[in-house]
């Protein structure tokens, strides 16, 4: 049977496992769905995943798309900026999918992931209505609509504090604003203003949201308010999430330790620090981490990643190597001094399970959109640590205008300091206003479930997006 939406997106875990939830959300609804996949950036294990993939949601379709041979040779440059190189990697799969497209019967939909969003002029070649995924939230999205009629008279990031004001979103700080849009003159502005314009040519931008969580930013998308250059509006907006799901993968049989350990703390005790899949921080910095949960005196459960680059020497040390290589970069005697309270990990965690673990009171976060969802759906306050890219909007977001958690100071210092880690996990799990932020969250959390209910808010935008397609459904 052939497909009749077709979602793109690319072989990073942080798009393509919420573009593989909306897949299974469609083919919930009857729909007959096929996830391309663009190879970028290869990394030899692609095979594997679409396997994997293919055998765990078994509904949906999936197929990747081979990376442009062109664009592979190009990228040998060791000098070249790699998020230029990303999207043109990306943009240069065009070819691919648009062969694979032809390859199709009739195609009702395409809808392309964000970064991938120059595939809009494939299913335009094709005359096929072309939607964009966008996973992030909605008021990053409202931002963005509007960001390419801003003309102001300095680069974003000459302005430091100095807040920005856009239709239907909390004012963020210049200094907050994603890395590429900083200094116009950098070749990486450009390319983010591309992926920008792209967006008032979709027919409709799906979100990975739901309403009750953003509605100044949802309102203002609905009523055209972020306004896109001349002659273009704004798509029709789909709240669609939260789509968040296990991690389906491993041992089906066997308990993750972690799970295992959280088993025997009380409820709401253990404070969770995982700074996501492509996130780690210098060893310096972790030994302060360490040392400001050793004082806080409250239990933790920490997945530690290798240090990055230049810690070269650290990372060889860390990698494959367990609790001792763990052991060599935290302070002396940190894991005996905190053993029963505090578990360290030097590998994977299920995050999604750990969150809904009765035993989380507070989770440490970089702010990924993807993670943030997470902690929603689990009803767990946030400790707010962004790291790049959008995730400093978000931080302002969650803090400010969600008010799901706090902000942990010297974010955008050389170092977070001990004293600042030890004071945030007090505040979150002793005060009175960490109380009213878990209060909060509770409540969240059963919104975000009344919107994934049959008649809630998501799952109508879901509808309502399988009706603008003309599908017709199984009932």
């Amino acid at each position: 049977m052939g497909s009749s939406v077709v979602l793109y997106t690319w072989m990073v875990r942080g798009h393509l496992h919420p573009m593989t939830q909306l897949a299974d959300h469609l083919a919930g609804h009857g729909v007959p769905v096929t996830v391309a996949i663009a190879d970028v950036p290869s990394t030899g294990e692609s095979s594997q995943t679409i396997a994997r993939l293919s055998a765990t949601y078994p509904t949906v379709s999936f197929h990747l798309l081979p990376p442009a041979p062109t664009r592979s040779a190009d990228a040998a440059d060791p000098n070249a900026d790699p998020f230029i190189t990303l999207i043109a990697d990306l943009r240069a799969t065009n070819a691919a999918l648009l062969a694979f497209l032809r390859s199709l019967p009739p195609v009702k939909a395409l809808v392309a992931d964000f970064f991938c969003a120059y595939g809009l002029d494939a299913a335009a070649e094709l005359r096929v209505p072309a939607y964009v995924f966008f996973s992030l939230c909605a008021s990053a999205l409202a931002t963005f609509l509007h960001i390419p009629v801003m003309l102001p008279a300095v680069s974003f990031g000459e302005m430091g504090r100095s807040l920005l004001h856009f239709p239907g979103v909390h004012p963020i700080p210049a200094s907050d604003l994603p890395e590429a849009l900083l200094d116009r003159d950098n070749m990486q502005y450009d390319t983010i203003l591309g992926l920008f314009e792209q967006l008032p040519r979709a027919t409709g931008i799906l979100s990975n949201t739901f309403d009750w969580l953003e509605p100044r930013a949802v309102k203002a998308i609905n009523d055209g308010s972020p306004s896109p250059r001349p002659g273009k509006s704004v798509p029709k907006l789909f709240c669609v999430g939260p789509l968040v799901g296990e991690e389906r993968g491993g041992n089906k049989n066997k308990k993750h330790e972690s799970l295992s350990w959280l088993d025997k703390q009380p409820a709401g005790s253990v404070v969770f620090l995982c700074f996501g899949s492509a996130s780690s921080v210098p060893a310096e910095q972790l030994n302060e981490i360490a040392v400001g949960l050793e004082r806080s005196g409250h239990a933790f459960l920490w997945a530690v990643r290798a240090p990055v680059a230049p810690d070269a020497d650290s990372t060889k040390r860390f990698e494959g190597r367990g609790d001792a290589a763990v052991e060599a970069l935290l302070p002396d005697g940190f894991l005996e001094r905190t053993r029963g309270r505090g578990m360290v990990m030097s590998s994977w965690a299920p995050q999604v399970e750990v969150l809904r673990h009765p035993a989380i009171g507070a989770f440490v976060t970089h702010c990924g959109w993807n993670s943030i969802m997470e902690a929603v759906t689990a009803g767990v306050p946030m400790l707010c640590w962004p790291m790049y890219a959008e995730q400093r909007m978000n931080k302002v977001f969650i803090v400010e205008d969600m008010k799901l958690g706090v902000t942990i100071d010297g974010y955008d210092e050389v170092m977070v300091k001990a004293g600042e880690v030890e004071a945030k996990v007090r505040l979150v799990m002793d005060s009175e206003h960490g109380k009213e932020i878990r209060n909060r969250t509770m409540l969240a959390k059963q919104m975000a479930a009344d919107a994934l209910e049959c008649g809630g808010s998501s799952t109508a935008a879901c509808v309502d997006f399988i009706n603008s397609i003309n599908i017709s459904t199984p009932h």
